[in-house]
């Protein structure tokens, strides 16, 4: 199950859901350029106990950033180079469990993708109003579309717990009944070889 979402002005965020499978790592890859702030945010859906490994990569393969066994977290990083980044996770601990993994990477827009600001970025000429309000629409959408996709994920999580608990209900429940009806049939067959002693002990019973 993919989900790639890409904004304008560039690529300024890409969202994921993807499918990890027990002792499989998967890494992604992004050019970003010198100078530039991004955010890594990622988060285990479903699977296990909800943790997986991740590490991040420059582009001169030094280890930024790396967790283990983590069900969340959030990275804040500046780039000092450009050039190609790579950021992995990894269920390589897992046996069995197969993971549901989210992640967001956003990078912060340039000053100079803003409506009044030159090429050069020498100085800003004077915005419209028309221009401001169009500006500070697309701010506000992009933080929308950040609130929409964290209730979306909050939403899938605490379905998938609820999913999860009615499973192990159900299932204990199916074992109490089996439970109940062995010991039913237990104590009926009890019974009865109780009272069947007495007339194979004294063979004929007088009437």
């Amino acid at each position: 199950m993919w989900f790639v979402v890409f904004l304008l002005s560039g690529i300024s965020a890409i969202e994921m859901t993807f499918e990890l499978q027990e002792h499989e790592v998967q890494c992604f890859h992004e050019i970003i350029p010198k100078d530039k702030k991004f955010t890594l945010e990622y988060q285990v859906i479903s699977g296990g106990h909800f943790d997986v490994d991740c590490h991040l990569m420059s582009p001169n393969s030094k280890v930024i950033y790396k967790e283990q066994r983590k069900q969340y977290d959030t990275f804040h990083h500046s780039t000092v180079e450009e050039g190609e980044y790579t950021f992995c996770f990894s269920n390589e601990f897992s046996t069995f469990a197969h993971k549901t993994v989210y992640f967001d990477l956003d990078m912060e827009e340039d000053n100079k993708d803003a409506p009044g600001a030159d090429a050069g970025g020498a100085h800003a000429t004077a915005l419209t109003q028309l221009e401001s309000s169009a500006y500070a629409i697309h701010e506000s959408l992009r933080l929308v579309v950040d609130y929409q996709s964290h209730h979306r994920l909050k939403e899938r999580i605490g379905r998938e717990v609820a999913e999860y608990l009615c499973e192990r209900v159900q299932n204990w429940s199916i074992g109490q009944t089996v439970l109940i009806v062995i010991v039913a049939f237990g104590q009926v067959f009890m019974l009865r070889k109780l009272f069947d002693k007495p007339a194979s002990r004294g063979g004929k019973v007088g009437i």
